[in-house]
Order: structure tokens, then sequence, then C-alpha cells
């Protein structure tokens, strides 16, 4: 292809994405195609010789669409959205021309420099504590990461290695570390040491934990406290980890968890980490993190001055395509010593002064693409305040979607969480429940405010978010899935509910108007509705809801029939 083929197939690349995202309300949003289903389509081997640009883009509708499941789609409200937007596809479409694999200053000075750049703006708009600034005298800065997960990863290394270098330390008088250091005594700190979560941290967090060598355990939580982890809940479980011997080493706190998008007590927990100096906490903010745009949510950064790291995806609510995640630290020292080996073919004059950032030593890869492009152009594309428009007015959206499912279908449906940075959490109501309502007996009120109903026994909401579910979508201890509980009328009665949710969830997803994903709680499986997309508006949240009560309806009937 020379550059004058080039230019017709990028103008006509660029008409087909724009068809593509005007048709996406159109589209079925989940792809209804089987396993397997591209390789019968396609040839056994690549083509000998080349073929025109014309055949190569009619396979794209032809044969990649139909695999596709639209996360553009304003009707796709399953998990957290996943953002893109013109000004970020430009941002890519440079980044692949420019192609450097900037794995240090030199290789690309522009690459490393923007990011530095967006990544300051960045911590300014978030309102973090000024540590977490490249400028900052702590040596603090961010960096653009793969995803959460991948921060994650990178971070607990860090607290894993700079734990371990203050309790064995093994370096020479200039700070670098001993060739020889004691392995039979770090291999018995290992074994010790323990990296925590709440049992709503997402499953990143255990994740990185395998992968770093330590255990993992997980903190409860309670709906009395809307779901968040604690400095009661925290100290706990620090002591009783104290008590047998092991080393809290690493926690992730969560600013939006995944299930109901509860935030952890950061200032108790900053509190409890006055006790607990070496214990490394990172916040995971990948989705509700954007929210700190918005003065009124400003706040919620209290403590974190206390903390070691946060991170937030550009690319789940702040029109940045996916990969974007931004890692900040208030210092970067201890990444850097973790993950930093300079082999001769790296070495150079700059690097060496050590007046520029080489962030290859900020990650695990060492390539790394020029990301902070599309960031900067969705920077300058929206602004800051088309940029809080957005997230200001998906947040209202949800709002108003929980308040239908309070006031107009509150007969049908009980809220188990929302509304909360737009998401929204239900169940539907056994037909007792429904029955009783419909005859003026209940409360019509669908569940309470922030945290919920779901009362047990007891009146308080059990909460344990299993967030891996099985292939056909069930939770364990739903739908025969061997439940833990012994069978009361209060499990019978959960265990109705849960079969019928299930049932409305599974239906509205095979339909394909929309897509939502559910999550277990306790026990108690329930609906996810978080719509976040540039393109979704009121009419499409009014779409969901409507659909919800229709198929409820309909569940309910043949149940109630």
């Amino acid at each position: 292809m020379n550059s004058e083929e080039f230019r017709r197939a990028a103008y006509s690349a660029v008409d087909d994405i724009i068809d593509y995202f005007s048709s996406l309300d159109s589209r079925q949003v989940v792809s209804d195609v089987s396993p397997g289903y591209l390789r019968p389509l396609l040839p056994a081997s690549p083509p000998q010789e080349g073929e025109k640009w014309e055949d190569i883009q009619r396979d794209i509708e032809q044969k990649i669409m139909p695999g596709l499941t639209h996360w553009q789609s304003p009707n796709f409200m399953a998990f957290f959205p996943a953002n893109a937007t013109y000004p970020s596809i430009l941002g890519e479409l440079y980044s692949a021309a420019f192609t450097a694999p900037a794995f240090n200053w030199l290789c690309s000075p522009a690459c490393t420099e923007l990011e530095t750049i967006v990544l300051d703006y960045l911590c300014q708009l978030l309102h973090l504590p000024e540590s977490y600034l490249s400028t900052s005298p702590t040596g603090g800065g961010g960096v653009i990461q793969g995803s959460a997960s991948e921060a994650i990863v990178t971070v607990m290394i860090a607290a894993r290695d700079q734990y371990i270098r203050k309790q064995l330390p093994h370096t020479k008088q200039d700070g670098s570390p001993e060739l020889t250091p004691n392995v039979e005594e770090e291999a018995r700190l290992r074994g010790r040491m323990v990296a925590l979560g709440s049992e709503m941290s997402h499953s990143s967090t255990q994740k990185a934990a395998m992968i770093a060598g330590v255990r993992y355990k997980s903190i409860p939580v309670d709906a009395a406290d809307e779901f968040a982890l604690t400095g009661r809940g925290l100290k706990a479980a620090l002591e009783e980890l104290k008590r047998e011997g092991s080393i809290p080493f690493y926690l992730t706190v969560t600013l939006g968890t995944t299930a109901t998008c509860a935030v952890d007590c950061f200032k108790e927990i900053a509190e409890v980490k006055k006790e607990y100096p070496d214990m490394w906490i990172h916040v995971d903010a990948a989705y509700a993190g954007a929210a700190l745009l918005l003065e009124e949510y400003q706040g919620l950064t209290e403590g974190f001055t206390a903390f070691d790291s946060f991170d937030v995806n550009m690319h789940k609510w702040l029109l940045t395509n996916f990969d974007a995640s931004c890692l900040f630290l208030p210092r970067r020292q201890p990444l850097i010593a973790a993950l930093s080996i300079t082999p001769s073919y790296l070495h150079n004059s700059y690097s060496a002064s050590g007046l520029v950032t080489d962030y290859r030593d900020w990650q695990i890869p060492l390539g790394r693409r020029f990301r902070a492009l599309k960031i900067w152009f969705v920077m300058r594309s929206y602004g800051v305040s088309g940029m809080k428009n957005h997230v200001r007015r998906h947040i209202e959206l949800g709002q108003r979607f929980a308040g239908w499912v309070r006031e107009e279908g509150g007969k049908l449906f009980e809220v188990v969480a929302g509304s909360r940075f737009g998401l929204c959490v239900l169940r539907v109501r056994v037909p007792g429940e429904v029955k009783e309502e419909m005859n003026g007996s209940g409360n019509g009120g669908g569940g309470g405010g922030g945290g919920g109903g779901l009362a047990a026994t007891n009146g308080v909401t059990e909460t344990k978010v299993d967030e891996g579910l099985a292939e056909n979508g069930v939770a364990p201890g739903i739908n025969g899935c061997s439940p833990s509980q012994k069978t009361t009328p209060e499990n019978r009665k959960r265990e109705q509910a849960n079969t019928i949710t299930k049932e409305v969830y599974e239906r509205i997803n095979a339909a394909g108007e929309i897509f939502l994903t559910g999550t277990v709680i306790k026990d108690v499986f329930a609906i996810r509705v978080v719509s976040a997309n540039e393109q979704a508006d009121e009419k499409h949240l009014r779409k969901a809801f409507e659909i919800l009560v229709r198929v409820t309806r309909e569940v309910l009937g043949g149940k109630m029939g």
C-alpha cells in the first residue's frame, strides 16, 4: 500500500467508523455467534499475494462485526463502561504512525515528557495530594499502565520488595542491591507475607498475590457500613494476622467497588495505617475515580496522603479508549528499586545523568506505546468543563434510574445498592412480596437509600461478593449449586428471589436489546445497571427500565399463574 492508496483507505476507514458509531443504537448489543464461528469463514492460510483494501474492508462488516459485542452502544449497561471517542481514536492513529516503543527517554523524548505532563494535569483535576505530582519534593509522579489489574500487580511487587529490603537489608554502601542476599531468610519471610483486600475488592488483588508469590486474605464487610471496608474491620483482620504470625504488607482499598460501587472508609483506614507504617496501601479507583473531577466528590481524597499509590482508568469513564490506566505514587523510588534493571544495551548518558524519566522502570514490560497522545487529545478537545459535564450527567442519569426503580417499580424490585456513581443494583421481589404490595400491605419502597435492603433474619444484609460467576451466570449456592446455608423460610425466599431475578436477567440479555450484568452479594443474585456511555441519554435508561418491568412481569406472571 503506497501513500495514495493509504490516503484513500484511511478516508474510507474513517467513514466506516463514523457510520458504525451512528448505527450503534440500532445494533444488537451482544454478539449471538457460536464459539468457533470465525474459522470456517476465513481461509485456512494467509493469502500468497496481497489483497485490495476494498476486499479486506468488506470482511469487517461481513465477518468481524457479527462477532462483536458493542461496548460503545448506548444500550450497553453491563460491567463498567469502556469509552471511545473521536479525539482518543485520533490519538491512537498518530500513536500507530509514530510507533515508538518508548522504554526510555532517548527512544522518543516527547513520549515520556507528554506522559509526565498529562498525568500531572490529571492529578490536579482529581484533587489528589500534591505529593502525587512529578514535581513533588517526595519524588512522586504518574505512569500509564495497561489496566487497573496491571497497576495492582506492579505496586504489589514494589510493596513486597520494599518490605523485604527493610526487614533483610542486603545493600551495598552506595544503596545498590547486594548480589548474594540470604535466600533462605527471604523465602521464610515471603511465606509469612499476606496481601489484603475486602471481600468487595476486585479479584485482581487476589490474582496479583498469586503472581507475587504471597498469600491473600479477604476482609469481611457489612451492609450496615454500606459494604465499605472500615477501620474497625481492617484492624480486626490485622490483629488476627499478627496473632498467627503473618505479616500484612499490602492492602487494596477501593473507591467504587465492582458489585455496588462502595467506597471504603479512607480516613479511618489512614488512622489504622499509623500502627502499621510498613503496610503499602493502594487505592483502586478504576471506574469511580473519575468522579473526583467533581467538586462534590473531592472530599473523598482525604486520607490519601497516608497511602502509597492510586489508580484510575481513563478508558472507563473519561472518554479515552482502552488502554489508559493512570497510576500515581507519592514516592516513585520503591517502584524503581523493585523493577529497574539496566543491561548494557540500554545504557545511555541521559538515563545515567538522572535528569530524565525512564518509564520502563515503572512497569513490568519493557516497551510501551505512546498512550499519552490520546489523553492529551481528549483533555484538549473536551476541556475540563466538558469532562466534568460528561461525568455529572451520568451520575444524574443513574440517580434518575434508581428513582424509577424505587417509585414506579417498587412493587416489583428491591434496590440492593443505588445510586452510586451511576450504578444501580437491584433484585426482583418474590411473588409473595408482590402480592402483598398489590394488596397494599407492603412498604412499596423497593429498598432503602444508599445501602439498600435484602434484610436477613437479624435485619442486617449479609454481603459477600462472588465476582466470578459460573459459565451459566449462576453463582455457587444459586439454582442447585450447593447452597452453604441451612434451609429456613428466609433462605427459601432468598433462593426463590435469586431464581426469578436470574431468569429475568437471562431473558433480557438473550433478547439483545440491552446488555446487563449480574452480581452475587452474600448469596443474593442481583442485576447491575450502569450507563456511562457518551451516546447514552435518558431515553436509553428509560428503555432499559421498561424492559426490566415488562420481562419481570412476564416471569412473575408465569410463577404466580
